[in-house]
């Protein structure tokens, strides 16, 4: 057998330097060529599935408006790009299989945008060759019909929140409750963020101090299962970055289970409100949930009401949507 293989190896070596030169080129050559090939393909898919996503889902299920001259099925283009805050262009090139860079926090805010579920979401990422930086996790999206529930809660302040306590949807009561939460961008829709950072969300909550030390408890809580998530450690980061008083409260290391409780907040326009705050739970695990608050008194449900008529008629006052 050692016999054969030597001689089998000398024939291959008769064909000189050069030729075996030139042949292992060859083999480069047609590897990156596959391999360019196999990008396009999967480049091309990922351009059938956005368009695919887009197409399927209603003005009315993202809160836009239908206007009277829409010929595209579904989403526009540019209705996709506004909802994930990316550049209009830089979704086109990626629908039209372009051979651009995506990020994964790029294709995380474009699968919100698209109400992706959690095989979708897992897919987008696969044909982006990118990792999720929340792998695992739930329907990144809000339903048509949680969008319902949260409406039909009005009076009632109603939020659709994650346990990194992002904002993830809320009615108009919930809306104008602490702050304008629509005056916001989205990367700062986050309730620590601003409990810790924004002065008006601050000057609502009637003891700050002590809501603020239950609330990095719970976020430290929480955190203990996505240690190693990106966007996890980027809140972490950015919190710690942009507020000493969060530097304190975090190095206390406390911990405390999400639990139902009663809140007083101090509303500029309809005075003091006693809410009790209750967590409704989206899916198996603890994951998004509705966080509804109730009034505790009468005078709490009269000033409710009172801030709900306040935000339906500025709504009302309010010009039509640019784009439709």
């Amino acid at each position: 057998m050692s016999v054969d293989v030597t001689r089998t190896q000398a024939a291959t070596d008769d064909r000189g330097p050069a030729a075996a030169q030139a042949a292992a080129q060859g083999d480069r050559r047609g590897s990156r060529t596959g391999t360019r090939a196999d990008d396009a393909v999967r480049r091309a898919e990922l351009a059938a599935f956005l368009r695919s996503r887009r197409e399927r889902i209603t003005p009315e299920q993202v809160r836009l408006p239908r206007g009277s001259r829409r010929r595209t099925p579904g989403l526009r283009r540019e209705e996709v790009a506004q909802l994930a805050a990316v550049g209009v262009t830089w979704y086109t090139w990626l629908e039209q299989a372009r051979d651009i860079h995506v990020s994964p926090q790029v294709l995380d805010a474009v699968a919100r945008a698209l109400l992706l579920d959690g095989a979708e979401r897992s897919h987008l990422f696969s044909l982006a060759g990118e990792v999720d930086p929340q792998p695992g996790t739930e329907c990144t999206g809000v339903t048509e019909g949680m969008w319902q529930v949260l409406h039909q809660l009005s009076p009632f302040p109603a939020v659709v929140q994650n346990s990194r306590f992002d904002i993830l949807a809320h009615n108009r009561a919930y809306g104008q409750l602490m702050c304008d939460l629509d005056a916001l961008p989205k990367e700062d829709r986050n309730c620590m963020w601003l409990a810790f950072t924004h002065a008006e969300w601050r000057s609502r909550v009637v003891d700050l101090d002590t809501t603020a030390r239950l609330m990095a408890a719970k976020f430290r809580a929480s955190m203990a299962e996505h240690v190693a998530e990106p966007a996890w450690k980027a809140l972490l980061a950015r919190l710690s970055e942009a507020s000493p008083e969060f530097r304190e409260v975090w190095a206390r290391h406390e911990v405390v289970r999400p639990s139902s409780s009663t809140k007083v907040f101090r509303h500029p326009e309809v005075g003091l409100l006693q809410l009790s705050a209750t967590s409704l739970w989206t899916g198996p695990n603890p994951g998004p949930k509705v966080l509804a608050y109730t009034p505790v008194d009468e005078a709490s449900r009269e000033r409710l009401e009172r801030l709900d008529r306040l935000v339906r008629r500025e709504r009302s006052a309010e010009p039509a949507f640019a784009g439709a």
